[in-house]
């Protein structure tokens, strides 16, 4: 059984840095094929796409929103994958999930994703 375990959030002022991280179980022999991503989710909004890496870390796509503010990463060795976010800003506000994919190609579709963690909370205030 695949689980993504997601931890790192919290309560920021706005301009502030937080760090998520997300260690995936279950697929040992294999998350260094995986793609992964990060999504979020605000009060009353669809689920929105907010960064991918494929499993090289060879191809890296960002969402506008963050573009030059927020990085991924991943570490194969200790199935994990991160997002370090800068320059926070109160919109960045919500529910950050981690995702992973049995596609080797990098996509930013949340159909696409086969396993999810439970999320974690991102608060920015201003």
């Amino acid at each position: 059984q695949v689980q993504l375990v997601e931890s790192g959030g919290g309560l920021v002022e706005a301009g502030g840095s937080l760090r998520l991280s997300c260690v995936v179980s279950g697929r040992s022999l294999s998350f260094n094929k995986d793609t992964m991503a990060w999504f979020r989710q605000a009060p009353g909004q669809e689920r929105e796409f907010v960064a991918a890496i494929t499993k090289n870390s060879d191809e890296i796509q960002y969402a506008d929103a963050v573009m030059g503010r927020f990085t991924i990463s991943r570490d194969n060795a200790k199935n994990s994958v991160f997002l370090q976010m800068d320059k926070l800003q109160p919109e960045d506000t919500a529910v950050y999930y981690c995702a992973g994919s049995l596609h080797t190609i990098l996509i930013i579709q949340p159909g696409e994703y086969d396993w999810w963690g439970q999320g974690t909370q991102v608060t920015v205030s201003s």
